[in-house]
């Protein structure tokens, strides 16, 4: 397994301008997923590691060795592609052992891996095949399978199981942390599906045009969003957002929004000035709902049931209804007058430029301070 560490690199090509100053390091034997929206750069990002394309400022290390002029094959990469790649002439036990052979692996050894690579991926059964002869998804994991083989020290995945239907994303999903767990090599992850990146990762590397957003732990970045962009990326569905003005500005900042009223909270907002507009995030599950009086509530325009939640959308008055992650029963209908509580321990907010206020905890909160309830009434 092998350590990599990028620091300020760049990508142009004519005037447009890839990726910028992208810093980061990658631990051996961890698991890192990029995510963000099409045309962020992550899979850019990913060919210029694995040595597909060139870096035209900045510099790559792999275990401390400047690799930027390493052909891919010196890189110690195997890269699975979105598209399947393979050899339309070859069998499916080819296509896997084809980078074995390259490598001069001896016959013994390289039967058993193949062997063990194509049980993994439900392959055993199809190894005369051509790739005419399988479906989509088949085809995709005899691409991951052909990496997967060499037992590379760094792993790449862009984007593997996007032809693959629901069970069978799941099912190997965790194949892949299976495989990651024995093999100990680094993987480097590319995916737009949040769940992909939450349940594999390690670490997790937001990018937005071509910069990063954020990097950590996919707890660190669904219970601490550095910015309005990450905190609306991760989460299904996403977190909500409207706004507030700020009051009055200080360790701890009075605001005022349709949802909350004008209640003081435990942010920092002393270097903003008052009357400032920012935006309050709140997740779905740190809505709930009670039963409310008619005309005295807010009204369910609509419910969402999925089996094992449910999700109401609450027209609160806004271009945008507020929407509360309920259990599967909880048997609200369209129409419905409710009361919202929303968890103010839970709460987030954003200046105008989608950066996160610095939220105080009760050990740090400002002398003379009172505390409120960890949930209050909205509407």
């Amino acid at each position: 397994m092998s350590k990599l560490k990028l620091h300020n690199v760049n990508k142009q090509l004519g005037d447009m301008r890839i990726l910028r100053d992208v810093s980061l390091e990658i631990a051996a034997g961890e698991f890192v997923v990029f995510v963000g929206p099409s045309g962020c750069g992550k899979s850019t990002l990913l060919r210029l590691i694995a040595g597909l394309d060139s870096i035209c400022d900045g510099d790559l290390l792999i275990d401390g060795r400047r690799a930027n002029d390493l052909e891919p094959r010196e890189r110690g990469v195997g890269m699975v592609f979105q598209s399947y790649a393979l050899y339309p002439h070859m069998s499916v036990y080819e296509n896997i052992s084809f980078g074995l052979k390259l490598a001069k692996t001896d016959k013994t050894s390289l039967r058993e891996r193949v062997l063990k690579t194509a049980q993994i991926l439900q392959l055993d059964k199809l190894l005369q095949r051509k790739p005419r002869e399988l479906s989509g998804g088949q085809r995709q994991r005899v691409a991951m399978g052909r990496a997967m083989a060499r037992e590379p020290d760094i792993l790449l995945f862009d984007e593997p199981l996007s032809n693959l239907d629901a069970s069978l994303r799941v099912q190997m999903r965790n194949e892949i942390a299976r495989l990651h767990a024995r093999l100990g090599s680094t993987v480097i992850y590319v995916t737009h599906d949040q769940v992909e990146a939450m349940t594999l990762a390690d670490k997790i590397v937001v990018l937005n045009g071509g910069h990063i957003e954020q990097i950590g732990s996919p707890r660190e970045l669904y219970e601490h969003p550095a910015s309005r962009f990450v905190a609306g990326f991760l989460g299904s569905p996403r977190m909500n957002f409207h706004a507030a003005f700020l009051h009055e500005p200080g360790k701890t900042s009075l605001v005022e929004s349709i949802v909350l009223g004008k209640t003081t909270l435990p942010f920092d907002s002393a270097g903003l000035a008052a009357n400032t507009q920012l935006s309050l995030g709140i997740r779905p599950e740190h809505v709930t709902l009670e039963a409310a009086p008619e005309s005295t509530g807010v009204v369910v325009a609509r419910v969402e049931y999925l089996g094992s939640e449910t999700y109401v959308h609450v027209d609160i008055g806004h271009d945008e209804p507020l929407i509360c992650r309920c259990e599967a029963n909880a048997g609200w209908q369209t129409g419905d007058q409710v009361r919202l509580r929303l968890d103010l321990d839970k709460l987030h907010l954003f200046d105008a430029n989608g950066v996160a206020l610095k939220r105080h905890t009760v050990e740090t909160l400002p002398d003379g301070i009172p505390l409120r309830s960890a949930t209050a009434g909205a509407l």
